[in-house]
């Protein structure tokens, strides 16, 4: 017998639907505040409706778009949870409208800011392995006859975190 469309659905049927581990949808909640799901006696989780929605909205972005965890985040705190439920159903209109109406309070970039897809460049500062935390403190390195600048230094850096993002995720599926 099916559940109405309505009812509310156990971590395995929400895993099972959206063809993922049952540990994804548990790390999600640690990642986006906004998944809440109930919880009962014994920590057993029961998912909305909406919260299902919102989850689709998740992995469409983050496996068929290519957008980090932090890209889905940053879209989440600009446009809501409605946009990415949207963005799941393919409801264009909708993200046009809500897109419109956030622009319309300030002037933040929105979809296609350039930071929110694993693989294209972003340059910022960092701490990795004890280089960065400013633009002034990323000297040029000289590797022999050539020499790497700062611009190229702080691609190379934002590569290296997009391929540890990679492994991380490679890790996670083995």
């Amino acid at each position: 017998m099916d559940k109405s469309p309505d009812a509310f659905r156990t971590i395995s049927e929400v895993a099972d639907d959206l063809d993922l581990p049952q540990h994804v949808l548990r790390f999600w909640e640690t990642r986006f505040p906004q998944i809440k799901p109930m919880k009962r006696g014994g920590g057993r989780r029961y998912y909305r409706p909406e919260d299902i929605d919102l989850l689709k909205g998740i992995r469409h972005l983050l496996y068929d778009h290519g957008y980090t965890i932090k890209g889905v985040q940053k879209l989440l705190k600009t446009n809501g949870n409605k946009f990415v439920m949207a963005v799941a159903s393919g409801d264009v209109a909708t993200m046009e409208a809500l897109v419109a109406a956030n622009q319309s309070h300030d002037d933040e970039p929105r979809l296609g800011d350039e930071d929110q897809v694993v693989g294209q460049a972003k340059v910022r500062p960092s701490r990795f392995f004890g280089f960065g935390g400013g633009d002034d403190e990323i000297p040029e390195i000289s590797l022999g006859k050539g020499s790497i600048n700062k611009e190229d230094r702080a691609l190379l850096q934002e590569t290296l975190f997009d391929l540890l993002e990679c492994k991380r995720l490679l890790d996670q599926v083995r």
